[in-house]
C-alpha cells in the first residue's frame, strides 16, 4: 500500500542514473575484454554504448521541452556530457586495441579495474543524489580518488614503455600502446569532470 504514495525519481535524475549504470555496465564489459580478448565483447560494448547514447538523446529532448529542472540545466548537460564521454572512451579503447591489434598489459588491466571502481562510485552517487545528495557527495569522493589511482598506473605504464628497446618495432609497439593507455586516462578524466559537478550540484542544491 505504501508503495503506492513513494515518490518517483525526477525524469532527469533517473535518466542520469540510467546514463551512469550504462556507463558502469560498459566498463564492466571493457574490464572483460581486458581480461578475456575476446572479440565478442566489442560488440557487446558496442550496443551498450548506443543505448547510452539513446539515453542521453531522450534526456537533451526533454531538457528542450521543459521549463522547469530539478537543477541548473546547464549542469545536468554537462553531467550527461561527462558520463556519456567515459563510456566513448571505453569504446574507442576497445576499437583501437582491435584495430591496432593490441594485447592487453597488466597496466591496462589495472587502470581498467579502478575505472570499474570509479564509474561504480559515479553511480551509486547519482542513485543518491535526490534523496541523500550528502552520500552523493561521499561516493564522487571516492570516484575522484579512484580517478588519481587510475593516474598514478598511466605514469607508471608510460614510464614502462619508454624504458624498452630503441628498435623500429618496439617504437612502434610503443606508439600503439600508448594510444590505448591515453583512451584510458581520459576516461578517468571524464569521471573526474564528472564527479566534480557532481559535487557542485549538491552544494547548490544546499
Amino acid at each position: 500500500m505504501f508503495k503506492r504514495f513513494k515518490r518517483k525519481p525526477d525524469k532527469f535524475i533517473a535518466l542520469l542514473i540510467e546514463q551512469s549504470s550504462l556507463t558502469y555496465k560498459g566498463v564492466e564489459t571493457l574490464q572483460e575484454y581486458m581480461e578475456t580478448h575476446e572479440h565478442e565483447l566489442a560488440k557487446k560494448l558496442t550496443l551498450t554504448e548506443r543505448e547510452a547514447d539513446e539515453a542521453r538523446r531522450i534526456l537533451i529532448d526533454e531538457l528542450n521541452r521543459t521549463f522547469v529542472t530539478p537543477f541548473d540545466r546547464e549542469d545536468i548537460y554537462a553531467l550527461s556530457r561527462a558520463i556519456d564521454d567515459v563510456l566513448d572512451y571505453a569504446y574507442s579503447t576497445v576499437s583501437e586495441m582491435d584495430v591496432l591489434k593490441v594485447e592487453p598489459t597488466s597496466f591496462m588491466t589495472r587502470m581498467t579495474s579502478l575505472l570499474k571502481e570509479a564509474t561504480y562510485e559515479l553511480y551509486v552517487g547519482m542513485q543518491r543524489l535526490e534523496e541523500h545528495p550528502a552520500v552523493a557527495v561521499d561516493h564522487a569522493q571516492r570516484a575522484k580518488a579512484l580517478e588519481t589511482r587510475v593516474e598514478g598506473v598511466y605514469r607508471e605504464a608510460i614510464a614502462d614503455i619508454f624504458s624498452g628497446p630503441e628498435d623500429v618495432h618496439h617504437v612502434f609497439e610503443m606508439l600503439k600502446r600508448r594510444e590505448v593507455l591515453r583512451h584510458l586516462s581520459n576516461a578517468a578524466d571524464r569521471v573526474d569532470e564528472a564527479a566534480n559537478l557532481l559535487g557542485d550540484i549538491v552544494v547548490k542544491m544546499g
